[in-house]
C-alpha cells in the first residue's frame, strides 16, 4: 500500500530555531567545522576523543546524540568572469570541474520527552502517525534543553578543535529537505523502498554496525593510514576516518548515541546476565555471553553506558554501479577492522530515522549497549582542507583530490597570531621540485602586486622574468652583467641612503677587504658625490662620475689645499680606472638599459658564472643590498620580497653573513619578507648563519620531498624544530600520489603551530613556464624566439 509522505513525515514543524516531531521529539541543529585531515597527531585524536567524552556527560538523559556527516560529490568552479594573467587563466581552465568529495558535518541533539517509549522496527513512526505529547508543548522544557546543547557545544569549542555553529530555522528546514533528496538542490523526489532504497534516480545502499558481530574487535581514537606510514614514521589518521573522508563515494556517515537511564540499562544487564547464568550449563557460548556481560557491569561503575548505532548510506545515480559502492563500502569497513554488513530488512526504518530530527525513530533492535569511551572511536572527526579566503596567497591543491585551495603563507597567519614574521625557509634536495615551487610562489604574489629581488645561482627563474617582464641580470662575455647604481628617476637629487650605498660601493672598489678607510676619506667622498648630483649635466654613471673627478674634484681638492696624505685622488683614479670607460670592467657601473631597479617590480641576479669572482661578485652583492633596502624603504604599503636560492652560501662566504641577519631581523617592520632556499642538510647544519639567523627568524618553513634523508631525518627535525606530527607529515611527502596526476607535494609549517601538506599541481602553461628541466627550457625557449615572445612560445607548446 502507497502512503502520502505528508501522512507519513515524522516532523510536525520548525519553531524558535528547533525541530519539533511528531513524537514530541525537540531538535536543535547545529554545523561542525572538524580540522583538516591528515593534520592531526596521534595525542589531536586522543584530545578529541576525550572532548567529546567530556561533553557526552553534560547532557540529559533521554538526549540522543545523531552527528551526519555528509560526502557528496562536487567540482571545482573556475572564474571565468574575472580578469587574469595568462597563468592564471590557465590554471583556471586546467582545474574546471575538478571533482572532488565535498563535507559537510551536521550534528543535531535531540530530546526525547520523558514518558517516550523507544520504538523497534516494528513501532517505527514510518508505519504510524502521532500527536504531540503536551509536555514538548512548554517554552520553559525548550529553553532548559538549549542550556544543555550549549553546555555540550562549549566544550567542543573550548577544545580549540571543533568550530560548532547553531542552525537557525531556515537552514535546518534546508537540511531536511537535502536529506530527503539525498542532493542540495531544489528537485522533488520520491522516495521508494520496494527494492531497497531508491531516492529518485538515485539507487542507496546500507552498511551498519548495529551488533556486536559486525564491530571492530578493537577501537581507539585512531589507527596507522598505511599509504602515508614508513618504518621510520607511522601516520595516524581518526578511527573512523575510512568511512569518512576517505570514502570516495557520495554517502552519508550516521552516528547515533543514545543517553539512556543508567540505572535502567544496568537493571536489564544484571536480568540478561540472571538468564544467561541459567542456560550456562546447556551452551559455552552462553556462558562467554555471561562472562561479558559481567564485564560489561564492572565497567559500568566508571563509565558512562550509551546505547549507539552508526551507518554508511551510500548511493549512485547508475543501478550499475551499485556493486562498486558497495564493494567500495565493505572495503572502508573492513580498515576499521569492522565486518561489512549490508543492511536489507531494516534498511527503510533506519533510512526514516536518518531524517534530521527524526532519530528518536531509530530501533532499538538496530542498537547496541556500549560505554561513552568507546562509542566516541567511531565518531568521524576529520574535515575536508579548507581555503584561504584572504586576498593574497598561492594556489595549491588539496592532498586527496588535488581541489584548487587559495592558502596564505604571509598576512592571514601574522593576523591569527600564528607568525610573528612573513620569512621563509625552503628545503629541497636536487629534484624535488623546489625551484618549481619557488617559481609557482613568486609568480603568485609578483600578481598581487609585490616586488620581487631574486638572487639565483642556476637560472631556475628566467622563464618566468621573461614572461612577466621582469630585469634578469646575468653574465656571459657576449652580454656581461652591467648596472647603473649613480642612476636615479626623473634626475631627483639623491637621499642619504642612496649617497651611502654608492660611498659603499666605491670603497669596496677602491680598499682591500683588510683595508680601512680614513675619516677623511669619507668626508672627500660625501663631498665628491654631492657635488656631482649639484653640477653635473651628463648621464649619470660611474664615467660621467670618474670625469667629474678629474676635471672638476681634483681641481676642487686643490683648492682646498687637501693633502695626499687625507685624500690619496691620484690613487683613487687610478683604483678606479678599470670601471672607466675603455677599462676591463667599463661595462659594470654603466648601463643604460634596465636601470628604473626601484620600481621594476620583479629583478633576478643571476650569479651562477660570477659567484668565485674576486671583484665582480662583491660588486655585485652590494647593489643587489642595496636595490632591495631601497625597495624596503621606500616602498610604503608594497610587499617586498628577497629570495636568495643557493646564492646564499657564496654571499656569506663574502663576508655578507651580516647583511643577511639584517634583513631576516627587520624586513618584517617594511611589510617585507625574505626567502632563502637551500637543497643539502649538510649545508643547514654546518652554517651558523643559516642555523642561527635565517631557521630562527623564519616562521613559515617549507618543505620538499625528504625520502632521501629519512635515515637521517632526525638531525633535520632537531635543527627545525619540527614537531612528531610535523616529521610525519614531511616523510608522508609523495608516498601516495595520484598516478593520473603529474605533481609533487610541499610540506608547509607556519609558526610551528600549523602545518599541511598540499599538492603542487599546475596546469601545461605554468609548467612549462616554470620547468627547470634542460631540454623543456629549450624547447620554450625555442617556440618563444620563434613566436616573439615567451607567452606565444607557451601557448604554441600547449597547442591553444
Amino acid at each position: 500500500m502507497k502512503h502520502a509522505l505528508n501522512y507519513l513525515f515524522p516532523l510536525y514543524g520548525i519553531e524558535h530555531d528547533a525541530i519539533l516531531s511528531k513524537m514530541g521529539d525537540i531538535t536543535i541543529g547545529f554545523e561542525l567545522a572538524l580540522p583538516e585531515v591528515f593534520t592531526l597527531s596521534s595525542k589531536d585524536y586522543e584530545a578529541i576523543h576525550q572532548t567529546w567524552i567530556k561533553a557526552i556527560k553534560l547532557l540529559p538523559v533521554n538526549t540522543i546524540i545523531h552527528k551526519q556527516d555528509w560526502f557528496m560529490a562536487d567540482a571545482f568552479k573556475a572564474d571565468f568572469n574575472k580578469e587574469h594573467s595568462f597563468l592564471s587563466r590557465s590554471s583556471e581552465r586546467f582545474f574546471s570541474e575538478r571533482p572532488f568529495l565535498n563535507h559537510e558535518c551536521f550534528l543535531f541533539l535531540t530530546l526525547m520527552p520523558h514518558d517516550r517509549a523507544r520504538v523497534s522496527s516494528g513501532t517505527s513512526s514510518l508505519l504510524r502517525s502521532h500527536i504531540v505529547p503536551a509536555q514538548a508543548r512548554y517554552l520553559a522544557y525548550l529553553e532548559s534543553f538549549i542550556e544543555k546543547t550549549e553546555q555540550f557545544t562549549s566544550v567542543l569549542k573550548d577544545s580549540g578543535y571543533i568550530r560548532p555553529g547553531r542552525y537557525n530555522g531556515h537552514i535546518l528546514k534546508d537540511i531536511v529537505n537535502q536529506y530527503m533528496r539525498l542532493s542540495n538542490d531544489d528537485i522533488l523526489r520520491d522516495i521508494s523502498f520496494e527494492n531497497g532504497i531508491k531516492v529518485g534516480e538515485k539507487h542507496c545502499s546500507l552498511f551498519t554496525m548495529a551488533e556486536p558481530g559486525s564491530l571492530p574487535g578493537m577501537c581507539g581514537s585512531r589507527i596507522d593510514y598505511e599509504k602515508y606510514s614508513s618504518d621510520h614514521c607511522k601516520f595516524p589518521v581518526g578511527f573512523a576516518t575510512p568511512v569518512g573522508p576517505l570514502l570516495d563515494v557520495d554517502h552519508i556517515y550516521n552516528q547515533y548515541l543514545f543517553i539512556t537511564e543508567g540505572s535502567f540499562v544496568l537493571k536489564e544487564m544484571e536480568k540478561r546476565k540472571r538468564r544467561l547464568q541459567a542456560l550456562s550449563i546447556y551452551e559455552r557460548e552462553n556462558a562467554a555471553s555471561r562472562d561479558a556481560t559481567d564485564l560489561f557491569l564492572a565497567e559500568a561503575v566508571t563509565q558512562q553506558p550509551v546505547s549507539a548505532h552508526f551507518n554508511i548510506l551510500a548511493w549512485t545515480d547508475d543501478a550499475k554501479g551499485v556493486q562498486e559502492i558497495r564493494n567500495r563500502c565493505s572495503a572502508a569497513l573492513t580498515k576499521m577492522d569492522a565486518t561489512p554488513k549490508l543492511e536489507t530488512v531494516g534498511a527503510p526504518q533506519i533510512f526514516w530515522a536518518g531524517i534530521p530530527g527524526n532519530a528518536g525513530e531509530l530501533p532499538t533492535n538496530e542498537c547496541f549497549d556500549t560505554f561513552s569511551a568507546q562509542a566516541s572511536c567511531l565518531l568521524n572527526m576529520d574535515g575536508q582542507s579548507v581555503s584561504s579566503y584572504s586576498l593574497t596567497g598561492i594556489r595549491l591543491g588539496d592532498r586527496l583530490s588535488g581541489r584548487p585551495l587559495n592558502v596564505d603563507l604571509s598576512d592571514e597567519p601574522m593576523r591569527n597570531g600564528v607568525t610573528t614574521n612573513r620569512n621563509k625557509f625552503i628545503l629541497g634536495p636536487s629534484g624535488s621540485g623546489k625551484s618549481f615551487f619557488t617559481n609557482h610562489m613568486l609568480r603568485s604574489y609578483y600578481e598581487q602586486g609585490s616586488h620581487i629581488v631574486l638572487v639565483d645561482v642556476g637560472h631556475s627563474y628566467k622563464g618566468l622574468c621573461e614572461l612577466v617582464g621582469g630585469y634578469y641580470f646575468t653574465y656571459n662575455e657576449q652580454t656581461p652583467i652591467s648596472f647603473n647604481p649613480f642612476y636615479i628617476e626623473n634626475g631627483a637629487a639623491p637621499d642619504t641612503e642612496k649617497k651611502e650605498s654608492i660611498k659603499t660601493l666605491l670603497l669596496v672598489l677602491w680598499k682591500k677587504d683588510d683595508e680601512a678607510f680614513t675619516r677623511s676619506e669619507y668626508v672627500a667622498l660625501s663631498n665628491a658625490l654631492q657635488m656631482f648630483y649639484s653640477v653635473n649635466t651628463a648621464f649619470p654613471c660611474f664615467d660621467s662620475f670618474y670625469e667629474f673627478l678629474q676635471n672638476v674634484f681634483v681641481k676642487v681638492l686643490a683648492d682646498e689645499s687637501v693633502k695626499e696624505k687625507d685624500f690619496d685622488v691620484s690613487n683613487f683614479l687610478y683604483v678606479l680606472r678599470p670601471y672607466y670607460k675603455g677599462g676591463e670592467f667599463d661595462y659594470l657601473l654603466n648601463a643604460k638599459e634596465n636601470i628604473d631597479l626601484l620600481e621594476q617590480p620583479f629583478i633576478v641576479f643571476e650569479l651562477d658564472t660570477i659567484k668565485d669572482h674576486p671583484i665582480l661578485f662583491p660588486v655585485v652583492t652590494i647593489i643587489i643590498m642595496e636595490v632591495f633596502i631601497s625597495k624596503m624603504r621606500k616602498l610604503h604599503g608594497i610587499r617586498k620580497i628577497i629570495l636568495i636560492e643557493e646564492a646564499w652560501k657564496a654571499i656569506a662566504r663574502e663576508g655578507m653573513a651580516e647583511y643577511i641577519k639584517y634583513l631576516f631581523k627587520t624586513v618584517r617592520k617594511y611589510f617585507g619578507e625574505a626567502i632563502v632556499v637551500t637543497q643539502d642538510v649538510e649545508d643547514i647544519i654546518h652554517s651558523p648563519i643559516v642555523k642561527n639567523t635565517i631557521i630562527n627568524n623564519s616562521d613559515c618553513k617549507i618543505l620538499l620531498d625528504q625520502s632521501k634523508y629519512q635515515n637521517k631525518f632526525d638531525q633535520v627535525q632537531e635543527l627545525l624544530g619540527l614537531t612528531e606530527k610535523e616529521k610525519a607529515q614531511v616523510l608522508s611527502l609523495n608516498k601516495a600520489n595520484d598516478p593520473d596526476k603529474k605533481y609533487k607535494e610541499v610540506f608547509i609549517s607556519l609558526g610551528g603551530v600549523l602545518s599541511r601538506v598540499y599538492r603542487g599541481e599546475v596546469s601545461p602553461e605554468e609548467y612549462l613556464a616554470y620547468t627547470t628541466e634542460q631540454t623543456e627550457k629549450v624547447r620554450v625557449q625555442e617556440a618563444a624566439e620563434k613566436y616573439g615572445s615567451m607567452e606565444a612560445g607557451i601557448k604554441s607548446l600547449t597547442n591553444q
